[in-house]
């Protein structure tokens, strides 16, 4: 990710302060669209927010985006790839297909974002898709049957895309 898309602006998060009338029970929202925004909550967005939103702290953001499993607190790639490990998607080949994700992108062993910022990996315990394992899902599309050899193609698509290949 480059320094620029990361860079807080602080009218982007007024704006988004203010559509939600600066309401403490709209912080789940409130931190959703600034996830979106940037693709993770900055901690410098949790503090403003913490700060800005009458009855709330900067600690009470922290705690409800470090509660909720849909909010990342590190920079997350263009495309995120989830890669289903459950019991199905298992025994019917994910591992060749997370292998294929992490070699394709140069994604060492414990890195989730490529250096480019572009690709997001993650390992979930189920997609709910058992019946159509392997599975992954990049930005919300479910990919059934993986292959290593499909997913590679995907990337390649991908990456062809942004300019890459």
């Amino acid at each position: 990710m480059t320094e620029t898309s990361t860079k807080l602006d602080f009218r982007v998060l007024d704006e988004i302060l203010e559509t939600y009338e600066y309401k403490k029970s709209y912080l789940i929202a409130m931190l959703q669209k600034v996830q979106e925004v940037y693709r993770y909550l900055p901690e410098e967005a949790m503090t403003y927010i913490g700060e800005k939103v009458d009855g709330l702290s900067p600690a009470t953001v922290y705690g409800v985006a470090t509660f909720y499993a849909q909010f990342s607190l590190e920079p997350k790639g263009k495309y995120e790839i989830k890669v289903c490990d459950g019991t199905a998607c298992h025994v019917r080949g994910s591992m060749p297909v997370l292998n294929a994700i992490r070699n394709k992108l140069n994604l060492k062993e414990g890195q989730t974002t490529c250096d480019n910022g572009l690709f997001s990996l993650e390992i979930v315990s189920c997609l709910g898709a058992c019946g159509l394992a392997p599975v992954c899902v990049i930005n919300d599309k479910v990919y059934p049957q993986m292959t290593s050899d499909a997913i590679s193609m995907i990337l390649d698509t991908l990456m062809k895309e942004e300019g890459l290949n």
